[in-house]
């Protein structure tokens, strides 16, 4: 434990700014409702996010090798702060674009920089319990914080002075409680040709969970409340989301390491399609039907990412964990940006049940790619298998942080 202790003021910035930055994507879109944006509107905001939080991973490093991991924390705090309080100064689709764009920016340096520096105090020996924990901070403190809403109010200045102080404040622990200044990270090596052509399935999987997760997050909000729920459902609705996708992930990384890794990846996507149908078509306006359908939902839609991951790192060599991982993450960010936009056009000439049926659609086509490359090329056989990481989509360095024993860093 006395060797996890330097990190723990880097966890507790890390639960500040995860749970700020999921507050932020959830009170968007109910503000954004309010205040008359359509889902149009509300979809393009959230392209913009991740557009933003795509440049942001490419060129966060850059930063660290100019300042260093604090000054360029403090910097990006101080814009994500300030691009907070300009969401209720001005009230207006173009400019909360802007203001979104810069966010997935600041996020993405900010997650980069946070893991990049806990990559860099964690031993091997750690590196399992420093993850666990890391994957804690990030569940809690997202559900956690949705739950501000309903105490702040969705309307008026207060809750985005909330958000604002909550990011400013994640400056306290990382300017106080860590001393080390390490060195910054070498560019992590994107060869996404290399990685398309070691797994076509784990790459078409993390584009299809990009666009439908992105679907979900941004405009889920909008689903709950044009169905008539309270501003605490709305945040208890994609709470629940978040959380059953948590819970059930290891049960189903376990199967998939005992299994053909594609069957695993094929039931699962399956049993989102299913659940994502009878949010559309069976659960209607009832919260508690709905909270318990979105459960099921986000236990097979949430873990899809990092099965998708496990399958192409099956087919790769060893020492390519980080590659593989920091690829995928850029192929999850290209579906990412297309998913709130396109979803967010269904809903708006279809109300707001069309959000599952666009994200059953995209499973539908998942299944299929999943059914053609099982024809095509033969599975991996259990021994050959990699065990299964839970990923976080934080950034691309998540990957060096994650690696398994014996996977080399060299090669990012």
């Amino acid at each position: 434990m006395s060797s996890i202790r330097p990190l723990i003021p880097l966890l507790i910035a890390a639960g500040i700014l995860l749970g700020g930055n999921g507050l932020q994507g959830t009170l968007i879109a109910l503000r954004g409702a309010r205040e008359g944006f359509s889902a149009s509107d509300i979809g393009l905001i959230g392209t913009f996010y991740f557009a933003g939080f795509l440049l942001g991973c490419l060129a966060v490093t850059r930063i660290l090798k100019a300042v260093g991991h604090v000054r360029a924390f403090a910097a990006l705090a101080a814009i994500a702060s300030v691009g907070t309080l300009l969401l209720v100064l001005v009230i207006n689709p173009v400019m909360w674009c802007a203001v979104r764009f810069a966010g997935g920016f600041c996020f993405a340096g900010l997650f980069t920089v946070m893991e990049a520096w806990l990559n860099s105090g964690v031993t091997n020996r750690d590196r399992a319990r420093v993850l666990a924990i890391y994957r804690m901070v990030d569940i809690g403190s997202v559900t956690g914080a949705q739950f501000l809403i309903p105490v702040f109010g969705a309307g008026g200045f207060a809750i985005f002075a909330v958000m604002s102080m909550m990011i400013t404040f994640s400056l306290v622990p990382v300017s106080l409680g860590d001393r080390s200044n390490p060195a910054p990270p070498e560019d992590v090596k994107l060869d996404l040709p290399r990685v398309w052509r070691i797994s076509p399935l784990g790459s078409i999987g993390c584009i299809a969970v990009g666009i439908t997760n992105s679907a979900f997050r941004t405009l889920s909000p909008v689903y709950a409340e044009e169905i008539g729920m309270s501003v605490a459902d709305v945040v208890t609705f994609v709470s629940v989301g978040i959380f059953g996708g948590a819970l059930i992930q290891y049960p189903l990384g376990y199967l998939s390491d005992r299994r053909d890794r594609r069957t695993v990846l094929l039931t699962t996507t399956f049993c989102a399609m299913l659940a994502a149908l009878a949010l559309a078509f069976v659960a209607r306006a009832d919260p508690f039907l709905n909270f318990v359908i979105v459960f099921i939902f986000g236990s097979f839609a949430m873990p899809l990412y990092s099965l998708s991951a496990a399958h192409a790192n099956d087919r790769a060599d060893k020492g390519e964990f980080v590659l593989i991982n920091a690829a995928l993450m850029l192929f999850y960010s290209f579906g990412a940006i297309g998913g709130p936009i396109a979803a967010s056009a269904v809903m708006q000439h279809f109300g707001p049940s069309a959000l599952f049926v666009f994200n059953a659609s995209v499973y539908a086509v998942l299944i299929i790619v999943i059914l053609y490359r099982m024809q095509v090329r033969s599975g991996v056989p259990a021994g050959s298998r990699s065990r299964f990481t839970a990923l976080l989509r934080t950034s691309t360095l998540f990957a060096r942080l994650a690696r398994r024993s014996g996977d080399s860093d060299k090669q990012d």
